[in-house]
């Protein structure tokens, strides 16, 4: 009877179970759909955010604004504090028409670059391919000049070759300097006479062809240059568009522990043809010399360099006369010096003093140096908070005007702030208060601006503001109401404490439209945790293309920046040293369990995590190191290794020599390490991250015995892998964390059921 009794009860509760599931499960058709909706859903239903502002003189500044009836024109005169339309818009659609031969709106004018005169009463702009003047009297347009089309970019990789140049003509436009025989010449420009100044040039270490005049045209700067070592990466595009067979490609490609160019100043005079040698002594462990400019007195030349390893940086001086090198700043760190987010240089009085910032304090701060002697005048910024970036600096009044953050307890401490701090470190003047992210346009002399703020819960407001700070006006305030009506919910700011149990962890939960408090809901984070930068959004948005689309599918979206990231302080950005494996997930896991406790709906026991490139390197590493709270990550163009990576970026954080700490952060070598469900997804012609770190973290894997996904993507580059992707992301995540198998894809894309990228 007991056994009977026993057998009912535990089918009473496997079907009580089945039901849960059933009824609670998610990843219908219904929720793909509504999840590709907001795709487009969110967008294009925000109002008067105008993204640029334009300053036309120091009272007058124009901008383009996102009206319910179209785009606008306005022009603002500070002022006389007058608002008004740049033009007649009718008027000026109806000409464009008639120039163009075809129909433009009133309310989508596309131009740029207004420039007026209130003299002839004309206005000066640019479509994408002209140069236009229109008539303001009679509203008759003329072209001025066609434009040549941006150059596209070229691939960031390539490797140096200074030996091609145009000849350099001196000051005095009595000479031209240039590279003959991998040697410096100089040609008389008027009897032609032509002096070889070096003779030390070869093949393997030649001069460069980035020849630097005196001022007054009695010296030249040129430095020899041996290239790096040449190291390429190899791929094959399987289905060109123009072919049928598979086409390889190369990129150069420099990677942690590869030698690097080296440069060696030289120093000649024209007129006696003289060779000065300079030393390379204090610049020997090159990994790059970079800035080198004259003073204005011809008095000596100055240059950057960064130290292999990057943990020394310094500003040098040569004299002219000599050759003696003097280190005027001498910046030493015993993790890392940002040199690429955070070192900023100025040289003021043709170069007697020198800005320049520092975290020798523990915070990112202004310096003032003496440039001659190179002694330490004064340590401008002080407290704990960091300079971001400078805007700006008035020699003449000794103004420094800045963005910092951190400057206030009650707000969120990555908030930019826009400052003015003097010269000798006096009168400190903050120019936005209010509690958000501000993005400041000051006028030329400075006498106004023009302040938008806004917060991911708060859209933004911009108004105009003199130098007191005094509101002049509100230019426009953001209309949400059409998204609203979406049923389009602001993501939620939430906070917890990190490992150290003090430091604030600052990040934003998205949950679905159709959120249910009573139900649970499994978590995703979407993760980037490169120590570059800070990277969980801090101004308005309507969408998240990396969090919104999922969330409808009946997950609670996260992200999170954890220590290890930038713009706090110095301490709290170390923690990436040498150790990228970390990627903050010690107060990551912290914080996502402070919102589970707070919010029940928030299922802890089902945690998923994705990421793209270094965050794809952090998906990967959350299964392999921290499979404890982890359980399912879908990694896309992960550097799964940092040995196998662009040299520049992982030296930075990993450091040099190569040493054991790349293989303890190496995805590719813990790989027996992994738990949990994993996908791995790359572009065939990643030319960023090299693509064999993927394919070398999957057979780790495969000979370690595990489980897990593989896909590959055609023609795709460096991306999350577009279209294809998002659809595989989605499936993954669904089956995985819901455990339900999500309707086929001709039920979800009818109208386009082939894979896309």
């Amino acid at each position: 009877m007991d056994s009977r009794k026993n057998t009912v009860i535990k089918i009473c509760v496997v079907l009580t179970l089945l039901f849960s599931i059933t009824t609670s499960a998610q990843g219908t058709l219904e929720d793909y759909k509504r999840s590709i909706a907001v795709d487009s859903l969110f967008q294009n239903k925000v109002y008067n955010t105008p993204k640029d502002f334009h300053w036309l003189s120091d009272r007058v500044f124009w901008y383009k604004n996102n009206s319910k009836q179209g785009s606008q024109y306005i022009r603002v005169d500070a002022k006389s504090n007058t608002r008004s339309m740049a033009f007649d818009h009718r008027k000026m659609a109806e000409s464009l028409t008639e120039f163009s031969n075809s129909k433009v709106s009133s309310t989508t004018i596309d131009i740029r670059d207004l420039k007026e005169n209130l003299t002839d009463n004309t206005l000066k702009f640019k479509t994408d391919k002209l140069e236009l003047l229109c008539d303001l009297d009679t509203y008759k347009i003329t072209v001025l000049d066609s434009l040549k089309p941006s150059e596209p970019r070229g691939y960031w990789g390539k490797r140096g070759h200074e030996n091609i140049g145009d000849p350099i003509t001196s000051e005095d436009g009595k000479f031209s300097a240039y590279i003959k025989n991998y040697n410096l010449y100089v040609k008389d420009l008027e009897s032609g006479q032509e002096t070889q100044l070096s003779f030390d040039g070869s093949a393997a270490f030649y001069y460069s062809s980035n020849i630097l005049w005196s001022p007054n045209s009695e010296k030249i700067m040129a430095y020899k240059f041996r290239p790096a070592q040449d190291h390429k990466i190899y791929f094959v595009e399987s289905s060109p568009s123009d072919q049928l067979q598979p086409k390889l490609h190369s990129r150069d490609y420099l990677k942690p522990g590869d030698q690097v160019a080296f440069r060696s100043p030289q120093l000649f005079d024209v007129q006696s043809a003289q060779h000065i040698k300079i030393p390379t002594t204090e610049f020997d462990h090159q990994y790059h010399l970079s800035n080198f400019n004259w003073r204005e007195d011809s008095s000596g030349f100055t240059f950057e360099y960064n130290q292999r390893g990057h943990q020394r940086y310094r500003v040098i001086l040569v004299d002219a006369n000599e050759g003696k090198v003097k280190v005027l700043i001498d910046e030493v760190s015993p993790t890392f010096i940002d040199y690429n987010m955070k070192k900023y240089r100025k040289d003021l009085f043709d170069g007697n003093q020198i800005l320049w910032t520092s975290e020798r304090d523990g915070w990112n701060h202004l310096y003032l140096y003496d440039g001659q002697s190179g002694k330490l005048i004064r340590q401008i910024t002080k407290g704990k908070w960091p300079v971001r970036e400078v805007v700006k600096v008035d020699q003449e009044n000794k103004h420094i005007y800045f963005i910092a953050s951190g400057l206030d307890k009650d707000q969120d401490p990555y908030f930019k702030h826009y400052c003015r701090i003097d010269f000798d470190g006096k009168n400190f003047k903050r120019f936005t208060l209010e509690n958000g992210n501000h993005q400041v346009y000051f006028s030329p002399d400075n006498s106004f601006y023009v302040d938008q703020y806004s917060r991911v819960d708060s859209p933004p407001i911009t108004v105009l503001k003199n130098a007191k700070g005094t509101i002049i006006q509100q230019l426009e305030k953001a209309d949400i109401t059409e998204l609203e009506a979406t049923g389009w919910k602001p993501p939620e700011v939430f906070t917890a404490k990190g490992r150290d149990g003090e430091t604030d962890i600052w990040g934003i939960i998205i949950r679905p439209t159709n959120f249910d408090p009573s139900k649970s809901y499994p978590v995703i984070e979407y993760i980037y945790a490169g120590p570059h930068d800070s990277f969980v959004p801090k101004s308005f948005q309507s969408y998240y293309w990396s969090m919104s689309s999922m969330a409808e599918l009946g997950f609670i979206m996260v992200q999170i920046d954890g220590m290890g990231t930038s713009n706090r302080s110095k301490a709290f950005h170390d923690f990436c040293w040498q150790n990228l494996k970390d990627a903050g997930f010690p107060d990551r896991k912290l914080w996502i369990r402070a919102a589970a406790k707070q919010y029940p709906s928030i299922n802890i026991e089902k945690v998923g995590i994705r990421g793209t490139s270094a965050g794809g390197q952090n998906a990967g590493a959350a299964l392999v190191f921290h499979s404890d709270f982890y359980d399912v990550a879908v990694a896309s163009c992960g550097c799964h290794d940092n040995r196998m990576d662009k040299i520049w970026w992982n030296e930075q954080w990993m450091g040099y020599p190569i040493g054991p700490q790349y293989a303890a952060s190496s995805n590719v070598v813990n790989a027996k390490e992994l738990k949990g469900e994993l996908m791995l997804m790359v572009g065939e012609l990643d030319d960023n991250v090299d693509p064999a770190s993927t394919f070398q973290f999957a057979d780790a894997l495969i000979k370690a015995g595990k489980d897990f996904e593989l896909v590959v993507v055609p023609g795709m580059g460096h991306s999350s892998g577009g279209t294809f992707g998002e659809r595989k992301r989605k499936d993954f995540f669904v089956k995985k964390l819901w455990g339900v198998d999500p309707p086929s894809w001709q039920e979800i894309y009818p109208q386009n059921t082939e894979s896309q990228r």
